[in-house]
C-alpha cells in the first residue's frame, strides 16, 4: 500500500490552512504522523510545507510555530520573499530607454500617415521591455537552505528520509517537470521550491543551468497523475486553493469592501486562477476514482472561507485565524469521512481515535 500526499498552492496562507489540517488529520487518524506517507509532492507554497515534511519536520511542532510570534522556528520575514529583482528591473530601464530612443527616431523620420503604424510597432517594442517579474525569490531559497541546515533537512533529494516531488513548468517549452524524479533529482531542494513558486507576473522566473522555471496552475493537477503514475494506491489532496466566493466583507487596505474587485489587480489574477485550478483539480480527482487507480481524499476549505486567505499573513491574527480554521474545518471534514466510510480511508487502513475532539491544539510558550 503506498500513500501518497499531495500539497497544492495557495500562497501562505494556503500553507497555513494546509499545516493546520496536517495536524488535525494526525490528531484525527489512529498511530499516524504526517511524516510518514511515502510519497511527499508539492507545487507552490505547498512545496516547502512538502519538503519540511519529508525532511521529517513535525507538523504540530510547524503548527505551534506560527500561532507564536516569538517563535524562532521558522522565521520567516516579509523580505525574504519580497525583494526586488534589481538585476531585472536593470534589464528593463535599458531596454526601455533604447525602446524609446528608437521610437521617437523612427517617428520623427516616417510620414505622417505612417506614423499610427509606427507607433503600434513600437508599443510592441516597450512591452518586450517589461520586467519577466517584479521580485525575487533568492531571498527565500538563501532562508530554506539556512533553515534546512539549522534543522537538519537534507537540501538534497537523494538524502531525503521520504520520496519528494516538486513540481514547476519549463517556461521555454511549456512542459512540466518534476524535480526529485529520475533526471531532474541533481539540483537543491531549496531551489527546487522556489522554482515552483515563481508565480508570474508576481515573481521572476528561476533558472537552473540552461533552464527557466515557473509556476503554473496545471501543476496542481500533474501532481495527481504523478502520484497515480509512481504507484500510489491512496491520494491524500490538501488544497487551499478554492474559488472565492465573497458573501462576507472583503478585507482590503481601504477597510472592507463589497467584491474582489476592491482588493485590486492581484486578487483579480488569482481568483481566475483559482477558478481555473478548481475546475482542473475536480476533474482530474473524478478521472483517476473513476479510473479504479487509486481512491482520493481531498481535504479543502469552503469557497465561503476563502476570505480568510485575502488577510496579512504577517499578520498574527490572520495566522492563528487561518491555522485554528483549518485545523478545526479538517477534524470535521474526518469525522464526516469516517462516518461515511469514505473509500481513500478504507482503502489506506486509517482508523479513527476514539476522542472527537475538534480543537486546536493550545499553544505551547517557548517549545523546544
Amino acid at each position: 500500500m503506498k500513500i501518497a500526499l499531495c500539497l497544492l498552492g495557495g500562497g501562505a496562507m494556503g500553507a497555513m490552512f494546509q499545516i493546520g489540517a496536517l495536524a488535525a488529520l494526525e490528531d484525527t487518524v489512529e498511530n499516524f504522523q504526517a511524516n510518514g506517507f511515502d510519497l511527499f509532492l508539492g507545487s507552490s507554497a505547498g512545496a516547502s510545507v512538502a519538503a519540511g515534511l519529508a525532511g521529517n519536520q513535525p507538523v504540530q511542532r510547524i503548527y505551534r510555530a506560527f500561532l507564536d510570534p516569538a517563535d524562532v522556528y521558522f522565521g520567516l520575514e516579509r523580505g525574504h520573499l519580497l525583494r526586488v529583482d534589481l538585476a531585472e528591473w536593470r534589464r528593463t530601464v535599458v531596454s526601455a530607454a533604447l525602446a524609446l530612443r528608437h521610437g521617437a527616431s523612427s517617428l520623427l523620420s516616417g510620414r505622417t500617415r505612417e506614423i499610427p503604424a509606427r507607433l503600434s510597432e513600437e508599443l510592441d517594442r516597450l512591452y518586450d521591455s517589461l520586467p519577466a517579474g517584479l521580485f525575487t525569490l533568492d531571498g527565500y531559497e538563501r532562508f530554506l537552505e539556512e533553515f534546512f541546515l539549522r534543522r537538519g533537512v537534507p537540501n538534497a533529494f537523494s538524502a531525503m528520509p521520504r520520496a519528494l516531488r516538486i513540481l514547476a513548468h519549463d517556461l521555454d517549452s511549456g512542459e512540466p517537470v518534476a524535480f526529485g524524479a529520475p533526471g531532474f533529482e541533481r539540483c537543491t531542494v531549496a531551489r527546487a521550491c522556489i522554482a515552483s513558486m515563481a508565480i508570474p507576473p508576481l515573481f521572476s522566473p528561476v533558472r537552473l543551468g540552461d533552464r527557466h522555471y515557473i509556476s503554473s496552475g496545471s501543476a496542481e493537477v500533474e501532481q495527481l497523475d504523478l502520484a497515480v503514475a509512481e504507484g500510489a494506491d491512496v491520494l491524500v489532496v490538501v488544497r487551499p486553493m478554492v474559488a472565492i466566493t465573497a458573501q462576507s466583507a472583503v478585507p482590503t487596505g481601504h477597510g472592507e469592501r463589497d467584491s474582489l474587485r476592491d482588493k485590486g489587480m492581484m486578487w483579480v489574477f488569482n481568483q481566475a486562477r483559482r477558478i481555473g485550478v478548481q475546475r482542473s483539480v475536480e476533474a482530474a480527482v473524478t478521472r483517476i476514482q473513476e479510473s479504479g487507480k487509486a481512491q482520493v481524499l481531498v481535504l479543502q476549505p469552503h469557497r465561503e472561507d476563502g476570505i480568510l486567505a485575502m488577510h496579512n499573513p504577517a499578520s498574527y491574527d490572520a495566522r492563528r485565524g487561518m491555522l485554528e480554521h483549518a485545523y478545526r474545518h479538517t477534524r470535521q471534514l474526518l469525522a464526516r469521512a469516517f462516518a461515511e466510510r469514505h473509500p481513500a480511508l478504507e482503502r489506506a487502513g486509517f482508523v479513527q481515535r476514539p476522542s472527537q475532539s475538534v480543537l486546536p491544539p493550545p499553544l505551547v510558550v517557548n517549545p523546544p
